[in-house]
């Protein structure tokens, strides 16, 4: 007789190849029933098979709070790094138990009047198309691959990434003086400026004469239009100031016209002696 396991407590074994190495953390006294290094690796082993702390701390028998505490301790930086790269490890795995139980299904019992008479096939649809969601998001997602990132694995490589990403840029701003950066930046702005000179004087060489010599003509029509507005806006301005010397304006501004004052109306009282009175 053949006995039958259940697929959400099994434990999938791990390959030895794929178990992150790290060195133990060191201990002041070494007691059976503490941390020792067997009871380090072990715990790692079952961190990578389930992907779970609780359930990796009831393998080896030891508390979540007394790994956590572990985890803090001097010389525990190679034991965090394992403790990442087997929840990763976990992660995938649980995937896999996940796509299992999608594709397959699980046995759900019968009962009849509180008597097991069978069992029958269960599937997770929702589960399915979660799963389809998120490894092929270009053709079941809602928003092709913006759903890219409900992928959990994504998530947390995207989140190692950004770390490293962090860490690599501020030691680069240690190392890089202020004089240094500006340099950088105008080394690139002087490049981009060869760059549209170099395109310019290539687009100028396949110009024809004609429209070399209509190209000049618009460069001067331009210029004379950009000094008329400059002279009329500064004749604008010293008119507003209110120049004392109007002829002297005039002279520098010969083209510009002052606006004429607008004729002040007053209204026409009517007096008792006055002779125009109806």
């Amino acid at each position: 007789m053949t006995r039958r396991t259940d697929p959400r407590t099994t434990r999938l074994p791990v390959p030895a190849r794929e178990l992150p190495a790290f060195t133990p953390v060191p201990r002041r006294c070494v007691r059976h029933d503490g941390w020792t290094p067997e009871r380090q690796q072990a715990f790692i082993e079952a961190l990578a098979d389930t992907g779970s702390v609780a359930a990796a701390c009831r393998t080896v028998n030891m508390s979540a709070e007394g790994a956590y505490y572990l985890r803090r301790q001097p010389g525990a930086e190679s034991f965090r790094t394992a403790w990442q790269s087997a929840l990763d490890l976990g992660v995938q795995r649980l995937e896999d138990v996940a796509m299992e139980r999608a594709l397959n299904g699980i046995d759900v019992p019968v009962y009849s009047y509180g008597a097991l008479i069978g069992t029958r096939k269960s599937y997770n649809d929702r589960l399915l198309m979660f799963l389809l969601r998120n490894r092929a998001p270009e053709r079941f997602g809602k928003h092709g691959s913006d759903l890219k990132g409900l992928n959990a694995v994504g998530k947390m490589e995207k989140a190692r990434l950004k770390k490293k990403w962090r860490k690599e840029w501020e030691a680069e701003q240690r190392q890089t003086s202020p004089a240094e950066v500006r340099s950088r930046i105008d080394a690139k702005l002087e490049g981009v400026r060869r760059a549209v000179e170099a395109r310019r004087a290539r687009e100028w060489q396949q110009m024809s004469e004609e429209t070399r010599a209509a190209w000049d003509r618009f460069k001067q029509l331009r210029d004379a239009d950009f000094e008329r507005l400059k002279a009329n806006a500064e004749f604008r301005r010293f008119h507003d100031q209110g120049p004392e010397d109007e002829e002297d304006i005039r002279a520098r501004y010969p083209r510009a016209k002052r606006p004429e004052p607008e004729p002040e109306v007053f209204p026409k009282w009517h007096g008792l002696r006055d002779s125009t009175w109806d």
